[in-house]
Formats: structure tokens, C-alpha cells, sequence
């Protein structure tokens, strides 16, 4: 990978939403090969978005086929995520359903808006969109005979971990939430540290991760700080031209000065980028009075555990919130997997696509709060 790319948004994996309307499907790997859905109720449905009026689709998961269970609707990650949050070979949310439905648990997983069965793709949604999207879901799953109402939370990884305090801080039908890599600092914030650890992991220089650092902390803070488009394209342009007349050619990827400018100034006007490098889950964060766990691995270098996780304990303290657990968990990466370095670039290498130690932490805490 050109070291160029350290330089701004591209590289990082807390990517914005795709533009494709569709993801490739790929082969079950590893553990879902074990999995047996026949021996627990599943069911593919769709639900409506009232807000923008289009449907989404994906699977609802039962214990049994009669009966009334306490409930959870999965919450996927940025970018643009099947049903199953697949990425690199692994079905995570396969695998979480899978589980917690063993266990008692019904579980609502759905498409990414645009994503393979699901509609509604539009290129400006933004994190607060998506929660519109996850606000459906928990409302169609209310509506279900099965589904216990006093006992339906929110497990959101990622992405997902913004999305799930957003919804409990209003809302008094979310049972319990499980932030599964959430964030508690400002996306600014994230993005510096989180581009900083994966250029280090990938070998690039201390002086090259200072520099680009020093760079992006003076866009991040052009985008948050200018409303108007025109101006902040001004001067994110002088900023960026700047700072390429430093770097010798070999390291812009065959790129012309001006080829980069345009990039990167599209990725500055995206609503996406915009909104996730201005907000701060901490005010959401403060308002959420139902039970939370908070789980980070590690070795995750997309959040960092210890600065997130201490984050989130500090906005559920101040917020008078008596009921939840923040926990880091040993050795595991981003994805919950068991790792050697926490890289991106070992996900797919991973032959574990969960850990049993982190599904075993989220089942036995919901089943404890939901008694």
C-alpha cells in the first residue's frame, strides 16, 4: 500500500457507507460451517422504514416456534453490511444470531439500507439515518407475539455501538444495550488514533505517523468547524496542496497532485465523514438509563479499548446510570476474534470468526439482565 494513503480519510476502516447497492456474496467460512438453523425457528421478513418509506429485510431468529422470548435486533458496523455483517470470509452476526438464539435469545439481523434484499440506498445517509433504519427494526420486532416487550434491547458492534446508545437515550422500549467495539470519544478523535495504530501495525515510520497525524488533526478540524461547503473546500485545498508539495512522487501512488485534491475533497463533502467527525456519543451516552455492557478486545486497533471503553464508563457515571459493565477482553481484535497483532490485514487469516469467551460474555450478561 502507497504510504500516501496514511495520509487521510482512505484508509481508515471505519469506512463510510459503500455506494454499491449490493455486496458480494461469499462462501460460509470457518465456524458458520457448524451452524444448524434447524435447530431453533428462523424466518426471513421485512419491515418498513416509515420515516423515508421503503423495506428492509432480513431474519428473525426464535428460540421456538412458540413461546415468549426476550429479544435483541443486531446493529452492524460502517460500511455497507449484509444481514450477516459480512466481511473478509466471516459472518459475524451469523455466528452471534446462532448463539444467542441457542441460548434463549431471539435475534432480528437485517440488510444494510441498499444491501441485498433491503432498499432505501441513498449516497447522503448519515449514522442518524441509520438509526431510523434500526428504530423500524425495533418496532417490527415489538409487533411479534414472540417477543417479550419488557425484555428487547440492542447489540450494536461498531458503528453500531453509536447507533445503540442514540436509540436507548430516547426511547423507553430498548430492554438493555451491548456495545460490542462502540466508541465514547468524538469521531475526530477516533479516526486520528485509529489511522495512527494501523499505519504503525503496518510498519510505517514514527515520523511518518506524526506528520500525517499532524495533518489530518488540521482537516478533521476544517470539516468540523465550516458549515459552508465553498469555504471549506478553500481551504482544505490550500491545506491538502501543502501538504503534497512535501512528499516525493514515489510515495502519491501514481497519482497527480490534482487527481488527489479531488479525491480527497470528495471525501470531505461526504455526509457521512462529516457527521461521524463531528459527533460525540458521550451526551447520548449520558442519557441512557437501561442496563449497558461495553466490550472492547485488546488488541482492537479501529477503536482502541482502553481511552473508548473509559469513555463510556465516565458518560454512564455522569449520567447517573447504576446498572452496566464496561470489559476488555484479552487478545481479541476488532471483529472479536483471537489475534496475534489486532491488524485488519489478519481478518481474513483468522480461521475463528468469534470468539466463544466474548459470545459466552454477551449471552450470560443479557440472560442476567432479562430474568
Amino acid at each position: 500500500m502507497k504510504k500516501i494513503l496514511f495520509v487521510l480519510l482512505a484508509l481508515s476502516l471505519f469506512a463510510c457507507k459503500s455506494s454499491k447497492k449490493e455486496t458480494q456474496e461469499l462462501e460460509f467460512g470457518y465456524q458458520e460451517k457448524e451452524i444448524k438453523p434447524e435447530t431453533y425457528y428462523s424466518e426471513d421478513v421485512t419491515f418498513t422504514n416509515e420515516k423515508e418509506n421503503f423495506t428492509l429485510a432480513g431474519t428473525l431468529t426464535l428460540p421456538s416456534h412458540k413461546g415468549v422470548f426476550p429479544a435483541a435486533v443486531l446493529i452492524s458496523g460502517s460500511g455497507a453490511q449484509n444481514r450477516n455483517e459480512e466481511i473478509m470470509g466471516h459472518k459475524p452476526f451469523l455466528v452471534l444470531a446462532d448463539h444467542l438464539t441457542r441460548n434463549g435469545i431471539a435475534v432480528l439481523r437485517f440488510d444494510d439500507r441498499g444491501v441485498g434484499e433491503s432498499e432505501g440506498y441513498k449516497p447522503e445517509a448519515t449514522t442518524e439515518n441509520f438509526a431510523d433504519d434500526v428504530e423500524a427494526a425495533v418496532n417490527y420486532l415489538l409487533s411479534r407475539n414472540e417477543i417479550d416487550k419488557t425484555k428487547t434491547g440492542l447489540i450494536g458492534h461498531s458503528e453500531g455501538g453509536i447507533i445503540a446508545p442514540m436509540l436507548a437515550a430516547k426511547s423507553d422500549n430498548i430492554a438493555f444495550i451491548v456495545l460490542l467495539a462502540g466508541t465514547g470519544i468524538q469521531g475526530k478523535d477516533l479516526m486520528l488514533m485509529q489511522t495512527a495504530l494501523m499505519a504503525k501495525a503496518m510498519g510505517t515510520s514514527d515520523s511518518m505517523i506524526e506528520r500525517s497525524t499532524a495533518v489530518n488533526k488540521q482537516l478533521y478540524e476544517l470539516i468540523c468547524s465550516i458549515d459552508d461547503i465553498k469555504e471549506r473546500e478553500e481551504k482544505a485545498t490550500e491545506h491538502i496542496r501543502q501538504y503534497l508539495s512535501k512528499i516525493p512522487p514515489a510515495m502519491k501512488g501514481g497519482k497527480t497532485d490534482e487527481e488527489l485534491v479531488s479525491g480527497l475533497l470528495k471525501e470531505i463533502n461526504n455526509p457521512w465523514i462529516e457527521y461521524f467527525l463531528r459527533y460525540n456519543p458521550a451526551p447520548a451516552l449520558e442519557k441512557v438509563k437501561c442496563p449497558v455492557l461495553a466490550l472492547n478486545g485488546s488488541k482492537d486497533l479501529q477503536v482502541p479499548s482502553k481511552v473508548n471503553l473509559e469513555a463510556v464508563k465516565t458518560a454512564l457515571e455522569k449520567g447517573g446510570n447504576k446498572n452496566f459493565e464496561v470489559k476488555e477482553l484479552d487478545g481479541l481484535n476488532h471483529l472479536f476474534q483471537e489475534c496475534k497483532t489486532g491488524s485488519p490485514t489478519e481478518y481474513a487469516t483468522i480461521k475463528q470468526t468469534f470468539s466463544p469467551v466474548a459470545l459466552n460474555e454477551i449471552s450470560n450478561w443479557i440472560l442476567d439482565n432479562v430474568k
